[in-house]
């Protein structure tokens, strides 16, 4: 093993990001049992094909240290677990029915805080100070956590974002609601200069003739104002247009046209911020928070089908964006579907101002070939803290989980991986790791029908991401967390 001298303290300095949130007493849930891994095999390198159903597999560096299963009222196969965000000692998990808090001060024995019934797709989640914000993409009643589906069709149908009071994290208070033309399908939190305000940039997209809310052309975000002392005055307050030359048309059966973005991730210390929007890619100055203005926009005509997410590295010289060919849904991994497609793909970031290029410069994906029953493709990560290195932990849906490299922009490896067999042998059913994230010292993965995963990563490449401790943690929110 290769070790490398501690660095002199003077070397770090720890940058701080938004406050961490109140300690709060927890209702106990006991974590299931944790199943040995089944197949070892070094960092990087395929895992033995054909694992059953349930078997687990991984590189010696990533070892699973608990699992919570989801509970009642979302332990059905419709409560689909999303999206994550943490603060201090807790983590927030959306989920189709609503969202879960969890209490993470022991990693490897979580436990349920709460729960909040609050059904509406897909309750993408962020969280800054009290506040807890939700994201709804599927047409309802009303705004209430109570509502019931209705069609976009009919005028009163409500979609949007919801806020709700966590100060109280074993009861958190629903108290205010945003609408937004097109609804909500992500959204990313996005803190103002003077820390009084907070912007969220709301994502939605497919517009149809027949929403009288949501018409096409659709090519603008949502902008909506938090005071985050009165987030009951919350509004939206613009409705930029990213793309008034209409975006990428797309190609029928093989790429998405532009309407609209997926996934937009910001780096507020940088005023950049980068957005997946479907048939395109796009670096985004923030400086005016109320107005981001698109400064370089790359297309990927061949292998990209659609523009799903993004991560810059922590020097904001890089970004990497997903692809995800089937929506997540289909198995992109099996022998059939090629190397680049339903991969990353790196971008380094050149020039400066309004001069900066995105140069695409490598394709990523795991290196494992998948069965015909797993829907497997590139989704939510973010990066672990390695000093001088960048490297990100990422979600594959039944994939699993994959650790990998990108320091060299052309030559992107995996480093470590852990996954689950297949849920079914016999058709596809769709499952696995929707979001997987690095928080303090730990990986976390919100499993779409497994729960809570807690995972613990040892290797000599990444061991300086456990000098880095932050009080909160939005994945499309990134903070510098370290300088020399």
């Amino acid at each position: 093993m290769i070790r490398f001298p501690l660095p002199r303290p003077r070397q770090l300095k720890i940058v701080s990001v938004v406050a961490a949130g109140l300690l709060v007493a927890s209702v106990a849930t006991s974590p299931a049992g944790v199943a040995a891994p089944a197949t070892a095999t070094q960092g990087g390198t395929p895992a033995a094909p054909g694992l059953a159903v349930d078997e687990i597999s991984s590189s010696p560096n990533l070892r699973q240290v608990a699992n919570l299963p989801k509970q009642a009222p979302f332990d059905t196969t419709s409560a689909l677990g999303t999206d994550m965000a943490f603060q201090g000692r807790y983590a927030f998990v959306g989920n189709y029915n609503g969202f879960v808090v969890y209490d993470i001060a022991r990693p490897s024995a979580p436990t349920i805080v709460s729960q909040v019934l609050c059904p509406g797709s897909q309750n993408d989640i962020s969280v800054y100070g009290d506040l807890l914000f939700l994201s709804t993409d599927s047409s309802r009643t009303d705004d209430s956590c109570a509502s019931a589906t209705q069609p976009a069709t009919v005028k009163e149908s409500w979609e949007g974002i919801k806020v709700f009071d966590i100060s109280d994290k074993a009861n958190p208070r629903y108290i205010k609601s945003v609408e937004t033309a097109c609804g909500s399908h992500t959204h990313t939190l996005v803190p103002g200069k003077d820390r009084r305000t907070v912007y969220l940039y709301v994502s939605s997209y497919s517009p149809r003739a027949d929403f009288p809310d949501c018409q096409p052309p659709h090519d603008s975000i949502s902008i909506v104002k938090v005071p985050v002392h009165k987030p009951t005055e919350a509004a939206v307050v613009a409705t930029p247009n990213l793309f008034p030359d209409g975006g990428y048309e797309g190609i029928p059966g093989q790429t998405s046209a532009t309407t609209g973005c997926h996934d937009i991730t910001a780096y507020p210390a940088k005023d950049l911020a980068a957005g997946a929007c479907m048939g395109d890619g796009i670096l985004l100055d923030i400086r005016n928070r109320e107005a981001p203005r698109v400064i370089n926009r790359v297309r990927d005509t061949v292998n990209f089908a659609f523009w799903h997410s993004a991560t810059f590295n922590n020097a904001g010289t890089k970004v990497v964006f997903t692809d995800e060919l089937g929506g997540g849904g289909a198995a992109t991994c099996n022998e059939i579907v090629g190397p680049n497609r339903g991969a990353d793909a790196v971008y380094d970031i050149t020039g400066r101002g309004d001069a900066r290029t995105m140069v695409f410069r490598s394709y990523y994906k795991i290196p494992r070939t998948n069965a015909d029953t797993e829907n497997c493709v590139a989704h939510n990560g973010s990066l672990i803290p390695v000093i001088g290195k960048d490297v990100m932990v990422q979600a594959w849906y039944q994939g699993g989980v994959s650790v990998w490299d990108f320091t060299d922009s052309t030559r992107p490896k995996e480093i470590g991986f852990w996954e689950r067999g297949p849920l079914s042998d016999t058709q596809l059913t769709t499952g696995g790791a929707w979001s997987t994230y690095y928080y303090n010292g730990h990986i976390y993965s919100s499993d779409i029908q497994k729960g809570l995963d807690v995972l613990k990563l040892n290797d000599w490449r990444t061991w300086t991401a456990d000098l880095v401790r932050v009080p909160e943690l939005n994945a499309q929110t990134q903070a510098g967390y370290l300088s020399w």
